[in-house]
């Protein structure tokens, strides 16, 4: 080889070495398209649009949020897990897309690890135990008490088979042992409005969709499912103090890219989703929606998600549920 052969090889060797930092130092150059598997106005959504404006400041480019709702989430999740990997097209994952689904779903045509880069997580999400206001239960150890008094005499509302609220009934099921009867809805909303009016009695679901009608008056709270009280809703007892020891729900999100996009794209997009979550005004419009900031760092959410993986494959094996 001759000597200007070994320089060129080299200098090509340098541009492929510093490549993916380049694309991280143009990047973005065009508006970002955030794609939320879930319909607009419900608790997911919310919360993006309540975290995405910071993370496009920080980032320094629109962000366009795209909600693809379906299958649990599992729509959208497809169609950002075959998305180019250039950091454009991005996925609102939660524990449903990336812990639940895999287990439930029969038919799913992605791979929630393989066809996924992590970028960072965003929130925790407490979930609330609820009943209608008319019923004669004000706190937990009373619930479990009637529960056993009246086996399948209680329903329990949820926001559709698999889903974080079904999920959650299965487990109280399991480790209060109470018989309680399911009864799914279409979304989470219109299981709340049933629990509202009468029709079923109780409902487990996450905060930001039952903590403002609780306030309200429309629905009341007994307890919550974190293991340690919410700071924002300190006068609720959590389920593991109040009759079920161990017992911990929460669901939580994060931001996904295509498997394949580039490191440096992955940092600044990290770094972006952090800085907004350091802000103090964000923090506590989360916290009072239910919801933690919990940033961290790519390899945080890759570990995260194996380790939530393997606890909701038990609870929807103990659950029975199944979607083909």
């Amino acid at each position: 080889m001759t000597h200007s052969s070994r320089r060129l090889l080299c200098l090509l060797s340098l541009a492929v070495g510093f490549w993916p930092m380049a694309v991280g130092a143009q990047y973005p150059d065009r508006p970002v398209r955030l794609v939320v598997p879930f319909p607009a106005g419900g608790g997911a959504d919310n919360l993006a649009r309540a975290i995405v404006p910071r993370v496009a400041a920080a980032l320094g480019a629109t962000i366009v949020i795209d909600n693809k709702p379906g299958a649990g989430g599992n729509v959208g999740a497809e169609l950002v897990a075959h998305a180019a990997p250039d950091g454009y097209t991005l996925l609102y994952g939660t524990n449903g897309t990336h812990a639940i689904n895999a287990s439930l779903y029969g038919n799913l045509r992605f791979d929630p690890v393989k066809d996924f880069a992590p970028v960072s997580r965003m929130t925790q999400i407490a979930a609330m135990l609820v009943v209608n206001p008319s019923l004669p239960i004000r706190t937990m150890p009373e619930l479990l008490q009637y529960a056993r008094a009246h086996p399948g005499k209680l329903n329990f509302a949820s926001a559709g088979n698999g889903t974080t609220s079904h999920l959650a009934g299965e487990l109280l099921k399991t480790m209060a042992g109470v018989d309680l009867v399911h009864v799914p809805y279409r979304g989470g909303g219109l299981a709340a409005a049933d629990v509202m009016s009468g029709q079923v009695e109780i409902m487990i679901d996450v905060m930001p969709n039952v903590f403002p009608l609780v306030k309200g008056g429309r629905l009341r709270g007994l307890a919550v499912t974190t293991p340690r009280r919410f700071p924002t809703a300190q006068e609720y007892a959590t389920i593991a103090e109040s009759g079920v020891p161990g017992f911990e729900v929460s669901a939580w999100d994060g931001i996904f890219a295509p498997a394949g996009t580039p490191r440096g794209i992955i940092d600044r997009l990290n770094a972006a989703i952090r800085t907004a979550l350091d802000d103090p005004e964000l923090r506590e419009t989360l916290l009072s929606r239910g919801a933690q900031a919990v940033a961290g760092t790519p390899e945080d959410l890759a570990q995260h998600v194996a380790r939530e993986a393997v606890k909701w494959a038990k609870v929807v094996q103990q659950s029975g549920a199944r979607v083909d």
